[in-house]
């Protein structure tokens, strides 16, 4: 597994492991993010993904291991202080659909710890991220899915933290708000924010994706470039697709 040396580590995870019951989700898992890059989690379904943002992001709190965030030992689900320092774009989308889009973002703000003036800032640079400024007071109920996943990601950046997670965040979208969503991505990473991004989609990683930690049944079985990914199965012109059959195998994962 590539290892980032440690002065450019924004987080280090070290030996994760989550169960639910006596299911293994995750399993001694360890990775580090460097700080600027846009990280990959691939898998297949049951592989890890969400499960391991979900312990990054403070949803679970019964795993074992230890994260660091910034050269610091973190348990995100104790710390509130954690809450301006990472964002997350879930997979289920979190809106309020009874409220407005502007309505949305400065709520999720403030429960950021924003000021009244800065969530207002935060939902107004919000806005336009999520190309929606025209449509700020109207409800989100009346919004499209396209419409919606965008401002699901313009909520879990407003506050800009400096890591934000990304659950899937083009699951059902039409191709004009994927492809706005892969700019906006893009455009974060340039300004130097730090994203871990999951997907089941090898040309999203491919776009996005620095470097890529290939999961499954919660065990890393690869870390590192796509170039690197192919040479370590001794294929250096394999595509990322066949990378990720060769390592996770060609069996049905329905569940």
């Amino acid at each position: 597994m590539t290892a980032a040396p440690p002065a450019t580590a924004l987080l280090e995870v070290h030996n994760l492991s989550l169960f639910y019951g006596e299911r293994c989700a995750v399993q001694d898992l360890s990775f580090q993010v460097r700080r600027g890059e846009c990280f990959g989690l691939l898998g297949p379904n049951g592989a890890g993904k969400s499960s391991t943002l979900g312990c990054l992001a403070g949803l679970l709190n019964t795993w074992q291991g230890e994260l660091q965030f910034g050269g610091d030992a973190i348990r995100p689900a104790d710390d509130v202080s954690l809450r301006g320092k990472i964002g997350l774009v879930p997979q289920d989308l979190a809106l309020y659909e009874d409220m407005t889009a502007v309505e949305n973002l400065i709520f999720f703000a403030r429960m950021a710890g924003l000021s009244k003036a800065a969530a207002k800032e935060g939902a107004d640079r919000g806005l336009e991220l999520a190309g929606l400024t025209d449509r700020a007071k109207d409800r989100v109920d009346s919004f499209s899915g396209g419409m919606k996943r965008r401002l699901n990601l313009a909520v879990g950046d407003v506050h800009e933290p400096p890591l934000l997670l990304l659950d899937e965040p083009t699951v059902g979208v039409d191709p004009q708000s994927r492809n706005h969503i892969f700019e906006t991505l893009e455009s974060l990473s340039k300004s130097g924010r730090t994203l871990i991004y999951t997907t089941h989609y090898m040309e999203e990683v491919e776009r996005l994706c620095d470097r890529i930690l290939i999961m499954n049944e919660g065990v890393a079985l690869g870390c590192g470039t796509h170039a690197e990914l192919a040479t370590s199965i001794d294929q250096p012109n394999a595509t990322l697709e066949e990378v990720f059959l060769n390592m996770t195998g060609r069996s049905l994962r329905d569940s």
